[in-house]
């Protein structure tokens, strides 16, 4: 089970998938190794009403959660199927699309909020780490995993700007910085100065090592139930998390009327319409537009 769980994370580690996409898939793995296990079920050979079984016995999951779930069970078998060990492959994609399509998307229901709510969130976080992190997650639009695997190396002050790893989910990689984010990181970087840590994370933890997600988690919920928008335990609406700046940095941006090919492009996503491959967008361009419509917070 070891040296199977070893052999996909390597695969996704080609992939150039994130540190945190890697080990949350290896968790998820790990618990259906587990599962196949505890009931002497071969995994090489796991079939439709086993993974069926599997869903159900995951079935206290949330929607979301089920859904990274067979994601995560899809790509496993996938790499099974090229190394001509497994054919279940097939069954992964099937019980997907008929079970777990239909459920409503997480993305469509995050609470966004306006931007005098963000400023009073940033204005009621006192600690300089955790100001540069809101800061830099709702003036980049970057995902809480982008956020948690820059290194102090990746960000260029004077060209107020960073440059992020590699993701399969990221076609752009450059991202820049309004006044209010470079300040924020000037002084967080100043007192990362004086921290003893071998280290090279931007953002570490109190005892100098590179921020988890759990940390970032706590951080970001802490920050939203200081000024009332977060409720635990309530719909994804009345909750606030690190996803929802990128929803705010999306929303009004281009709300401030900012073109849809430079959000997209800030926003790294995939080319999805061919004729775009031809169209090429000059990054001192999307700069100037990102200065000009960039919501400042008085922060």
């Amino acid at each position: 089970m070891n040296d199977l769980k070893a052999a996909y994370l390597a695969d996704l580690h080609l992939r150039k998938m994130s540190p945190s996409t890697i080990q949350a898939c290896g968790y998820r793995i790990d618990a259906y190794l587990r599962w196949c296990d505890e009931r002497a079920l071969d995994p090489y050979r796991a079939g439709r009403e086993d993974l069926l079984a599997y869903l159900e016995h995951r079935g206290e999951q949330k929607s979301a959660s089920l859904k990274k779930d067979f994601s995560a069970l899809a790509t496993f078998y996938e790499l099974l199927e090229e190394q001509g060990k497994s054919s279940s492959a097939g069954q992964v994609r099937s019980i997907q699309k008929k079970y777990l399509r239909g459920h409503r998307s997480d993305a469509e229901q995050r609470q966004i909020i306006s931007i005098r709510q963000m400023a009073e969130m940033v204005a009621n976080t006192v600690k300089t780490r955790d100001r540069a992190i809101l800061l830099v997650l709702a003036k980049t639009g970057i995902r809480r995993g982008e956020l948690l695997s820059l290194d102090v190396s990746d960000v260029d002050l004077q060209g107020m700007s960073m440059r992020l790893k590699p993701t399969a989910k990221r076609s752009n990689r450059t991202v820049f910085l309004d006044h209010e984010t470079h300040e924020a990181l000037r002084r967080w970087l100043k007192i990362r100065e004086g921290m003893e840590s071998s280290e090279k994370a931007l953002f570490l933890s109190s005892n100098g090592d590179r921020l988890s997600k759990r940390s970032m988690q706590a951080l970001m919920v802490g920050a939203a139930k200081r000024v009332g928008l977060h409720t635990p335990g309530a719909p994804l609406e009345q909750r606030f998390g690190a996803h929802c700046c990128r929803h705010w940095f999306t929303t009004h941006l281009l709300r401030a009327g900012m073109r849809r090919e430079y959000v997209q492009w800030l926003r790294g996503d995939a080319i999805k319409e061919a004729v775009d491959i031809y169209y090429h967008i000059d990054p001192e361009d999307v700069r100037k537009s990102y200065l000009a419509y960039i919501p400042q917070l008085g922060v």
